[in-house]
């Protein structure tokens, strides 16, 4: 292999100019956040994408404002790993919902943003729709009747054997899709979901956390605690309060 090459340093206003030039790229959906995941760039591919109406109106804006809650917790946190581990983030599949509410599938890949001294300021990302990158994924789009269940239903009792019938599967054969395309089972994706959204309310709002756990989908408190704890190394009280593992 050859060496590596050394950071690219560009000035602010050459970065906008190769920026613009994704907006040639009508089928490449580019975004720019900051540190705590608020968009400071899109291209016309993205604010189209999202209903935007002028390149102004994304910013200082999140996902949170653009996605199910839901969804756009899964979007924040993966902001979060590829910023906190500096390791770019390639080719992952993520269901991602236009402005009218339609899902599609499309392939993400996030890179950390760097400032002259090194510290990572923020990330670049770019959507590809399965469509226009290869094969389109059947495998995933099989999936997509499931997934929008789980992400409307996750603060209730949800079946594994009803996922699969939206699928078109059975049960053993939707639990080998999950493992094979998303690395974990069906109980794994709803539990990280669950404890995403406690999350976002732990630190977002002052209720309870015996009301955030019900909400969420838990059994009670104590099923909550201790998911929460095994996932993240602390307790849901100590999260609230600052803690910055997991």
């Amino acid at each position: 292999m050859g060496a590596q090459l050394p950071p690219l340093q560009l000035s602010d206003f050459a970065a906008a100019q190769v920026l613009d030039l994704f907006d040639a790229l009508p089928d490449v959906y580019l975004f720019v956040k900051d540190r705590e995941s608020r968009f400071v760039r899109a291209n016309d591919a993205w604010l189209a994408l999202h209903g935007c109406t002028s390149p102004r109106d994304p910013i200082g804006k999140s996902d949170y404002d653009y996605h199910p809650p839901a969804l756009a917790a899964q979007y924040v946190a993966e902001d979060e790993r590829v910023m906190r581990s500096g390791a770019p983030l390639r080719d992952q599949a993520w269901l991602v919902a236009d402005h009218t509410g339609m899902p599609q599938w499309y392939l993400c890949t996030k890179l950390p943003l760097r400032d002259e001294r090194g510290q990572i300021t923020g990330l670049a990302g770019i959507l590809r729709p399965f469509d226009h990158a290869g094969n389109a994924p059947d495998e995933y789009k099989r999936l997509t009747p499931a997934l929008e269940h789980v992400v409307a239903n996750y603060r209730r009792p949800i079946a594994v054997g009803d996922l699969a019938r939206r699928a078109g599967l059975s049960a053993s054969q939707l639990q080998r899709e999950f493992r094979r395309l998303f690395n974990m089972t069906v109980g794994d994706y709803l539990l990280r979901l669950r404890l995403l959204m406690a999350r976002r309310r732990l630190r977002g709002t002052t209720d309870p956390v015996g009301r955030i756990a019900r909400d969420c989908g838990f059994y009670d408190q104590a099923h909550f605690t201790r998911a929460f704890k095994k996932h993240t190394g602390q307790t849901p009280l100590d999260y609230r309060r600052g803690g910055t593992r997991g």
